[in-house]
């Protein structure tokens, strides 16, 4: 007998899931079989997801969620949720905290099974950091309005598509000195696969995971001094780093126009590392593949020459 997938002609509403994470979640469950509606601001973000989907299978729907009614019409006939918004900027209250409970409330009206709230290691409704203290506030709203959903603390996470391990491998293949804020830095940096697969699991069983919180971490503890000495071994490039002194790193972060702002400074002095209070990913199924199983292939577009380049010459 023919067994069906858990998914399969279930509507997985995916609010802000047009963005790095969310295409790859979107990624698994189409797999799966599951209809899918992709909403967001910008819900183009997504349109490159088409040529996987079945006839009527994808949907895309244009999401604020500062507004109540857009919610309301994005989560028509859901049967589960994954809220997915995230930001650094002026309005993290309004998109990461009070946008995810009205969704949660309205999921629940809707009677969706599962909700999963995507969150950060570090969450703190109390914390001077804005990013961490709203994401703390989302867990709380969340719950209030929906106790059986997954709250899901990712750590940094890492993709061959990503803006974060390629922003560095970038600066190291064009420049011989660099600096590196936050070299002692502890993160525990997650391949964003693993973090769908994690995201995937816990809506495919509420009954187990619902109602908890899962910190997603990778295997390793890497500091960011070494992160971008493993990206310029991999690049075979003869680099020297210069750790910033943490008062010059926040006079830099507190000045207009610079890629960090003070908020992700103060994250990463405190680090992203797994605290071990609360269940991981291995809790979820889920077997974390470190970042050295993929560097030597990620970074052979960065090598002198590319894939041509001699990896043990400097450049």
């Amino acid at each position: 007998m023919a067994q069906h997938d858990i998914f399969e002609n279930r509507l997985v509403v995916l609010i802000g899931g047009s963005g790095f994470l969310g295409t790859h979640v979107a990624q698994d469950l189409l797999r799966r079989g599951a209809r899918l509606r992709v909403a967001g601001r910008n819900p183009e973000g997504a349109f490159r997801l088409k040529p996987l989907a079945g006839l009527g299978q994808l949907q895309f729907a244009r999401c604020d969620v500062t507004k109540r009614d857009s919610i309301a019409n994005a989560l028509q006939g859901a049967d589960a949720v994954v809220y997915l918004v995230g930001t650094f900027g002026a309005k993290a209250q309004e998109l990461q905290a009070d946008g995810a409970g009205i969704a949660a409330a309205f999921a629940a009206q809707q009677g969706a099974t599962a909700f999963t709230y995507v969150s950060a290691i570090g969450a703190d409704p109390q914390s001077d950091s804005a990013y961490a203290r709203t994401k703390g506030d989302g867990e709380r709203q969340v719950l209030a309005s929906f106790p059986d959903a997954t709250i899901l603390r990712p750590s940094i996470l890492f993709g061959e598509d990503d803006n974060f391990i390629n922003m560095f491998a970038r600066l190291i293949s064009q420049f011989p000195i660099l600096p590196v804020f936050g070299a002692d830095a502890r993160l525990q940096p997650l391949w964003v696969d693993d973090a769908a697969a994690a995201i995937v699991a816990a809506l495919a069983d509420p009954q187990q995971h619902g109602g908890k919180t899962y910190e997603l971490a990778g295997p390793d503890v890497v500091t960011m001094g070494e992160i971008n000495r493993r990206l310029a071994a991999a690049q075979g490039r003869d680099r020297r780093f210069w750790s910033v002194p943490d008062g010059l790193a926040g006079l830099f972060a507190r000045l207009p126009g610079t890629p960090m702002g003070p908020d992700q400074w103060k994250l990463l002095q405190r680090g992203s590392v797994a605290t071990g209070t609360v269940p991981g990913i291995a809790d979820l199924g889920v077997t974390p593949h470190p970042l050295s199983l993929f560097l030597e292939r990620w970074m052979l577009r960065y090598r002198k020459a590319g894939r041509f380049g001699v990896k043990t010459e400097t450049a």
